[in-house]
């Protein structure tokens, strides 16, 4: 009884885990950088003043500080064996990589862009526009602001739905 318990319990972890969003947020007017499972745990990309770059990941009730740029006193030693076997993994088709990258939701998308050069700016405002029917959120300054911010969403069983079946005709992004 005590088994059955324990293995239902485990199960519907497992399945809860499948429906928790995942979300990736980029905004450079605010430097803010993040992935977040929803919940669960946080990471986020820091500036860092003597190590140029730090992560911080957040979870239930602790905080962790990796730092991702800094050398490890650990040293590995080459082996010279003649005979070096490469693991051939299995590549992702291009349809498994269209459908993968359909199956995240853009919930909000900004380019705002300032090449520096007038006549540049003059030249991308027209395909800036012929985008924006489409798709939306492109946008071309003549101040020198430039700007990047993307909050993207998805959940891991979109992502095994998008290996196990990948979408035979996808032309197209969901945004």
């Amino acid at each position: 009884m005590l088994l059955a318990i324990v293995l239902s319990l485990l199960l519907t972890l497992i399945i809860g885990l499948l429906f928790v969003p995942i979300i990736l947020f980029i905004d450079t007017d605010t430097k803010e950088y993040y992935i977040q499972l929803k919940g669960l745990a946080k990471a986020n990309i820091e500036a860092d003043e003597e190590k140029l770059l730090r992560i911080k990941l957040r979870t239930f009730f602790r905080n962790f500080y990796f730092y991702p740029l800094q050398k490890t006193g650990i040293t590995k030693k080459k082996k010279n064996s003649k005979s070096t076997k490469k693991k051939q993994g299995k590549k992702m088709s291009l349809r498994q990589g269209l459908s993968l990258l359909g199956s995240f939701k853009v919930k909000r998308f900004l380019l705002d862009i300032d090449t520096g050069n007038c006549i540049q700016n003059a030249k991308l405002y027209p395909v800036f526009e012929l985008i924006n029917y489409r798709i939306g959120g492109f946008k071309v300054n003549f101040i020198g602001r430039n700007r990047f911010a993307l909050h993207m969403q998805n959940r891991p069983i979109n992502i095994l739905k998008s290996f196990i079946n990948p979408k035979k005709s996808y032309y197209g992004f969901k945004f």
